[in-house]
């Protein structure tokens, strides 16, 4: 048993969601567009999930179609903007990798059922590693859902030849756009795209894997390893004098899948008088002793005010309601995730001294799994790499002189408890989950309204740095949440 076991545990979440300043965006009547001085007539987009239009913790044609990338494209072809090219997912398979619906609301929850008819799965396709119907032919579009950083020069990384299904040496979605057999790194495929003007927003995942997981899968990329893949995809796109805009890292413990829990947790924890519970924290294997197990408080709790530290996240939910119950539920899920045979489960538990027979989240015996969990050491590691991130990625904008869209200052400012969201022509959106309009059913990416927003607040930044005047999307143009009918 190794914690490679827990490589999987991170939702295939691959980048992050977004609330929104409260100020109206500039939509003009009287406004002439000019591209300054740049040339829009090739643009291509670099990124991962968020920059391929990811949505509902999955990827399909309607999401795709309300990517940021391509409402840039649709705005930059009033100033000499070329045909912007997407992979996208096709009648009969719209559903391309399936995503969530939601279903309702009971007593005050939100229920969802994933989609599954209508995807866009081809023959030798396994849950451990999906293989989506190809699509080969050349694309603006080069996001690629899981991407890190750190993946850039993998060799075999869209080759189903070479590669297992482990997420640090394959990807199924880069493999989708790759022809058969051919080892292209994506620094490579990147370099041949010769860009006039591009985005770039990789990163994210080189912490949310990390986080998502608790902490329990995932390692942060080194940052001397990202600030060297960074420079590398920048100096590609530059290469031959294209400009362009580049993003930062949100700090990600901002978002719905680590806020909506944790404060009706501790409300019900403080009416239940319960000082507090035993956590997992970390990836280590060992039992009760091994120092893989920590106290919190009810107290420590992050909730809604901002007060707090503990952060619980959105796949807690459905196993919080076990406390103090003898249950291995929870743990049966944590290993499901690991795609192991389930005759293993008894040599996961004895790895992690784990008894299901003590009572769940109150003893040492039965923690609450790590993966349920973000602890405030945890959150300090991703609070620091972030920032280190986040300067090497600024440092190299600089350098080449390009358009910056800081995400992270922008969503702290946004995701601030108490904080008004954002009012678009009238209508009132905000942060909070299923009902802001903002994020989607993963809790972590946006709704095609929050793709209309980030595009927005991208056009700002290129305006600003580069003289031009390119007007920006309606976002009431585009829906939030989707409710049953």
């Amino acid at each position: 048993m190794t914690t490679s076991l827990f490589r999987k545990c991170a939702p295939v979440v691959a980048l992050m969601g977004l609330g929104l300043t409260a100020c109206q965006p500039d939509l003009e009547d009287d406004f002439t567009p000019s591209a300054g001085t740049v040339d829009f007539s090739r643009y291509i987009a670099v990124g991962n999930s968020l920059t391929a239009g990811y949505s509902d913790g999955g990827l399909y044609l309607e999401g795709q179609q309300s990517s940021y990338p391509n409402l840039l494209a649709g705005q930059f072809r009033a100033v000499g903007g070329g045909d912007f090219v997407q992979p996208l997912f096709q009648t009969g398979q719209e559903n391309g990798s399936g995503y969530l619906r939601l279903t309702g609301i009971v007593n005050g929850s939100p229920v969802t059922a994933p989609v599954t008819t209508n995807l866009a799965l081809r023959a030798g396709a396994t849950a451990a590693r999906p293989l989506y119907t190809k699509y080969t032919e050349p694309v603006n579009n080069l996001a690629v859902p899981g991407i890190r950083l750190s993946d850039i020069e993998t060799a075999g990384f869209g080759n189903t030849q070479t590669s297992p299904s482990n997420a640090t040496t394959f990807n199924s979605y880069f493999e989708r756009i790759t022809p058969d057999g051919n080892n292209q790194t994506y620094l490579a495929r990147v370099a041949a795209s010769n860009p006039t003007f591009f985005t770039n927003w990789l990163g994210n995942n080189d912490v949310l894997g990390f986080a998502t997981a608790g902490g329990a899968a995932n390692s942060l990329t080194p940052t001397a390893t990202f600030t060297d893949k960074n420079n590398k995809i920048v100096d590609a796109l530059t290469a031959n004098g294209a400009k362009g805009l580049v993003a930062t890292i949100p700090n990600v413990t901002n978002i719905p899948f680590f806020t909506t829990v944790g404060p009706a947790f501790k409300t019900t924890l403080t009416a239940a008088n319960v000082p507090g519970l035993v956590i997992q924290t970390g990836a280590a294997l060992g039992g009760p002793a091994s120092g893989n197990r920590k106290q919190i408080t009810t107290a420590d709790i992050r909730d809604a005010s901002g007060n707090g530290r503990q952060l619980f996240t959105l796949i807690s939910s459905p196993y919080l309601a076990l406390l103090n119950q003898r249950s291995g539920r929870a743990w049966r899920y944590v290993y499901s995730q690991s795609g192991q045979p389930a005759a293993g489960f008894p040599l996961f538990l004895a790895a992690y001294g784990i008894d299901t027979t003590a009572t769940f989240g109150t003893s040492a015996g039965n923690p609450i799994p790590s993966l349920f969990v973000l602890d405030d050491v945890e959150q300090g590691q991703v609070l620091a790499a972030t920032t280190a991130f986040n300067a090497a990625i600024t440092a190299k904008a600089n350098e080449k002189g390009l358009a910056i869209f800081d995400a992270n200052a922008f969503f702290s400012r946004i995701a601030a408890p108490g904080s008004a969201g954002i009012i678009a022509n009238g209508v009132s959106n905000n942060a909070n989950f299923i009902t802001g309009n903002l994020f989607s059913l993963d809790g972590v990416h946006p709704t095609p309204r929050g793709y209309a927003f980030v595009a927005n607040e991208m056009i700002k930044a290129i305006n600003t740095t580069y003289g031009s005047k390119i007007s920006q999307v309606n976002p009431n143009d585009y829906r939030g949440v989707k409710f049953p009918q």
